[in-house]
């Protein structure tokens, strides 16, 4: 091999870099620890919710090593640390992920100037039922809508898009195309702007490592937070449009007249209600029924009147606060009050008034209700678009406030509202999205400067959070979360803890087979393996890549499949030997040899994982992450690590066998005539395939929320706990009306799975789904509180919700798309690339048939079993990336021996077709099996030490591994030999072929 001391400077290199990325990791992990030890030495053992004031105080530490800007190692301070080392996703080290969308049709109503044009909203009605099974953006779905109902209506009618706010940029001369344009500018620019406000918002929140990324123009964005402790904070920050207006507040006393006729409105309604029901019970009566009712008097029952306004006011009111009323009575108030009827009751001057409650003052049961000064467009005097900063501080009577700084135009108008309010000794109200927080009067004159503050009860955490709102800046539209996944940092830790147990287990069994098998040069691959694992590591953590459980697997996947190179190599340097070449001619001949074979393999492999990573999100974009990482550093070590310490062994004088005395003559000659059995194995399979298509059929698959939406939450129990008994419980219509329970792992672990309201992905829905869990759960739960049971902050948590997961039915049907067009798409690079590598459709047929066969016989196995099997076997985007696993597995065995095929077909021109088939089939026998055994114990290793949320995962694997084995050997061979042998191509394949020069480092 030349350039050897080339290589050996690449191999130091990189080994070095690595090594000093992962030196990152270690460090932060050891100021991690340190600073939890602290927190436990000064926290009392005794102290109620140690661990919770444990993980305070450390963070509390690690926040003040953050902002002192010490240097902790190599130069770097602990920001520095933190940034550089090992980055965990989410199902390692607990957090939120979420997919928002942002409201297309909210900025469309912002554009039009929330106009009432009917044609206008029914196409905004009509584009919200398509996109329910569209994949289009929800613009191009309004246009679609807009005109097929438009008529002689253009999108630039003053009453639509010819507005004030787009003045200069529609006009009414423009026709709808040109309209068009303008409004996909106008839509991008809002997009845009709330990506900029969230990704502001987000670092602010103080989140490490936060990842947020714009997906396409769909208005959606991609949020991450690995590690944020209060979701429920965190979500918060995120959909709050933060819509904070100034409005002069009126006189309640202006309004008694207003109330008392409102009432009388009301209560004429309520008796004519009450009229027609009597009416209609009378109709209802029996001459018998009425004759008793005449008799007994019962329509002379004494009538309790009724006040159904002012039964609902609690308090009286003072200056703008009209009166105060029961929490939970304020939508009741708040629906009276908005009845035409009622507002029509309004003295002209007081027609606009807009009536707005409170902000609920902490365990109080009333709420403040305010009268504020409207006007015809709707629009404040002042909007919150005006303040430049924000910060939490406190006033004078050591409350916590939030003040604002104000722009020029902002300070102008806020001196002359208080002026006003000064002069009327009136009140202003601020308003944040549509609750009025505080209304203060200006008893010292005007304010100038533009220098003002919110109070309102604000707790510490509250203040923070609204000011770095407000510095961010209110998003342009409603921003929706369409796709969730919470996962406790207990869960996090356990599926570390179980992840490098799978991972150590899988490495030991590899490292000690390659040693049985292969001797003294299994040591040199194992060296070299070790190697490709520390450059696997360096690079993630290199290049900032998020390390998930998924991503884990990924790796030890990539452990079973790195041997794969070295076994090629290694069995080729034994085809050489038994030839009776010398050792160094056997070592040179094999490696070159082999490096088509290994090139080819990995390359189809590294085809399908790039589909997967193109296409895949979270967890399954890390799995692919790292298997394309594990692809190109394997044949690196393989190629050159592995020869580099052979070479030098051999040039000391040692000597090697690549084989031990047990496997010395272990599938040595084998003569197999494997055509003469494909017809036997047509049945099979094809028996294999009805019952897996008539299964898929008629038993249909156990598809994840991934494709039809929903939510699933997984909690866990004290006790083991009836899976039947909880799904009937949650089944029942007071609670969800339709469940599904599934046990996971151990019996006091329920995954659990509903539809409830799930067109609905309000933060106050999710809040309901859980109480509604909670209260059908609390037989089970021995006494916890609502509170601890939905609390993911812990690190210790053991009881109660463990993980979230919420998709809603639009991103599921982009998701089942996704994955049909990656698994299509593989098929068909792969089919495109066999055909370029060997020249000839029959192979890429042959290829593409076989892994069509495993990725049937696949679901078919999930199809027949998911409904007795004791671990979660849902269809979910994890699946579809074993799916692919398999794809590039199949292909890598079929491969190799198509590879074969192809050098004896050059080798042995007169040997006839089926022997070269054959011969082929047998002499890649010992690599096949070798592989195929090795990535089986390493699968298996995973599926049982790996975490209960992989299970389904790994069995797909193990399936597909088992059926890719047997289709490249039955199935992918014996079709392109029947495809070739006729019409002259078997002649073609058996001429001379021009091989690609595949240079070796020699």
């Amino acid at each position: 091999m030349q350039n050897k001391g080339l290589i050996k400077l690449f191999a130091v290199l990189f080994g070095l870099v690595s090594i000093y990325q992962l030196s990152f990791t270690f460090k932060n992990n050891a100021v991690e620890s340190e600073a939890t030890q602290i927190a436990e030495q000064k926290i009392d053992a005794s102290a109620e919710d140690r661990s919770a004031k444990v993980n305070e105080y450390a963070a509390r530490y690690l926040d003040s090593l953050a902002t002192s800007k010490e240097s902790v190692f190599l130069g770097s301070d602990y920001v520095g640390v933190k940034e550089n080392s090992m980055k965990l996703g989410l199902d390692l080290k607990g957090g939120l992920e979420a997919i928002l969308q942002i409201s297309v049709k909210d900025i469309l109503i912002g554009l039009a100037d929330g106009s009432t044009d009917p044609t206008f909203r029914k196409a905004l009605d009509d584009a919200d039922e398509i996109q329910k099974n569209s994949q289009n953006t929800y613009l191009e779905d309004f246009f679609v809508a807009f005109d097929a109902i438009k008529g002689d209506k253009k999108l630039a009618s003053p009453d639509i898009f010819a507005t004030r706010s787009l003045v200069g940029e529609i006009d009414l001369n423009m026709s709808d195309d040109e309209t068009k344009v303008v409004l996909e500018t106008k839509i991008d620019e809002s997009i845009v702007s709330a990506f900029e406000v969230l990704r502001k918002r987000i670092d602010e929140f103080g989140v490490t490592s936060p990842n947020i990324q714009r997906l396409g123009n769909s208005g959606r964005v991609l949020l991450e937070l690995p590690g944020v402790k209060d979701v429920e904070r965190a979500t918060d920050l995120i959909t709050t449009t933060a819509q904070l207006e100034f409005w002069y507040g009126s006189n309640s006393q202006l309004f008694s007249q207003f109330l008392l006729d409102a009432n009388e409105v009301l209560k004429a309604k309520e008796g004519e209600a009450k009229a027609d029901q009597a009416t209609a019970d009378e109709e209802e009566m029996t001459e018998e029924e009425q004759a008793i009712a005449d008799l007994t008097g019962e329509e002379d029952e004494t009538v309790v009147e009724s006040n159904p306004l002012l039964d609902l006011f609690v308090g009286p009111g003072f200056g703008a606060t009209l009166a105060q009323v029961r929490v939970e009575d304020k939508e009741q108030v708040a629906k009276l009050l908005a009845m035409p009827e009622v507002r029509a009751k309004l003295p002209a001057e007081l027609r606009y008034t807009k009536f707005v409650f409170g902000k609920v003052a902490e365990d109080s049961e009333v709420v403040d209700l305010y009268v504020l000064q409207g006007n015809r467009d709707g629009e404040p005097p002042l909007s919150g678009a005006v303040v430049t900063d924000a910060r939490q501080t406190y006033n004078q009577a050591n409350k916590v406030v939030v003040s604002m700084q104000m722009n020029s135009k902002g300070a102008k108008i806020w001196e002359e509202m208080t002026g006003e309010a000064y002069k009327t000794q009136g009140q202003i109200a601020v308003v944040l999205d549509n609750t009025v927080y505080s209304a203060p009067t200006a008893s010292n004159g005007a304010i100038a400067g533009g220098s003002t503050e919110i109070s309102g009860d604000f707790t510490l955490r509250e203040a923070t959070d609204l000011a770095n709102v407000l510095r961010a800046g209110k998003l342009p539209a409603k921003a929706d979360i369409i796709q969730s996944s919470i996962v406790g940092p207990s869960l996090g830790q356990e599926a570390i803890d179980s992840g490098t147990m799978s991972f150590g287990i899988a490495l030991a069994l590899v490292l000690l087979w390659m040693v049985f098998y292969y001797g003294k040069a299994g040591i040199f691959s194992d060296i070299a393996m070790l190697f490709n694992i520390l450059l696997i590591f360096g690079i993630l953590s290199g290049i900032g890549a998020v390390l998930t459980l998924p991503g884990i697997a990924g790796i030890v996947l990539t452990i079973g499949m790195s041997v794969d190179a070295n076994v090629l190599i290694f069995e080729r340097i034994r085809e050489e030997l038994s030839k009776g070449k010398d050792q160094k001619s056997a070592i040179n001949d094999g490696f070159s040899n082999a490096l088509s074979s290994i090139l080819d393999a990995n390359i189809t492999t590294g085809l399908t994982a790039l589909i997967l990573f193109v296409f895949g999100t979270g967890p399954i974009k890390g799995f692919a992450t790292t298997l394309l990482i594990g692809i190109g550093t394997s044949l690196f070590t393989a190629i050159f690590i592995t020869r580099l310490l052979i070479d030098w062994y051999v040039n000391k004088g040692g000597k090697l066998d690549f084989s031990t005395g047990v496997t010395k003559n272990l599938f040595r000659n084998i003569n197999i005539e494997f055509l003469k059995k494909r017809k036997v194995a047509y049945i099979i399979s094809g028996a294999l395939l009805i019952a897996s298509l008539g299964s898929l059929f008629t038993n249909g698959l156990d598809q994840g929320i991934d494709f039809v939406g929903g939510r699933t939450t997984q909690v866990r129990f004290a006790e083991p706990v009836s899976a039947v008994e909880v799904e009937e419980a949650l089944a029942t219509p007071e609670v969800f009306g339709s469940a599904s329970v599934k046990t996971v792992g151990d019996e006091n672990n329920l995954k659990i799975s509903t539809k409830y309201k799930i067109n609905e992905t309000a933060n106050e829905v999710d809040e309901e789904v859980r109480e509604k869990l909670y209260n059908a759960l609390q037989p089970y739960l021995n006494g916890q509180s609502f509170e601890e049971f939905k609390d993911l902050s812990k690190a210790d948590k053991q009881i109660g919700i463990m993980d979230q997961y919420k998709v809603s039915p639009s991103i599921a049907d982009d998701i089942k798309q996704a994955s049909f067009w990656a698994v299509l798409g593989s098929l068909v690079v792969v089919f495109l690339y066999i055909l370029f590598r060997f020249k000839r459709w029959q192979f890429s047929l042959g290829a593409v048939a076989a892994v069509f066969h495993d990725v049937i016989i696949v679901l078919g196995v999930f199809s027949l079993t998911y409904k007795f099997m004791p671990f979660s076997m849902e269809i979910d985007q994890a699946f579809i990336a074993a799916i692919l696993t398999v794809i590039g597995y199949s292909l890598n065995d079929t491969v190799v021996v198509f590879d074969r095929i192809r050098e004896f077909f050059n080798e042995h021109t007169n040997w006839p077709f089926t022997e070269v088939i054959d011969k082929s089939l047998s002499s890649t026998l010992s690599r096949t099996l070798n592989t195929s055994l090795t990535t089986l114990v390493v699968l298996l290793a995973i599926f049982i030490f790996g975490g209960e949320s992989i299970r389904g995962f790994m069995f797909a694997l193990i399936v597909g591994v088992i059926v890719g084995t047997y289709s490249s050997l039955f199935i992918a061979t014996p079709i392109m030999f029947d495809t070739a042998k006729k019409g002259g191509a078997a002649d073609a394949l058996k001429k001379k072929e021009e091989v690609i020069d595949e240079t070796v480092v020699k």
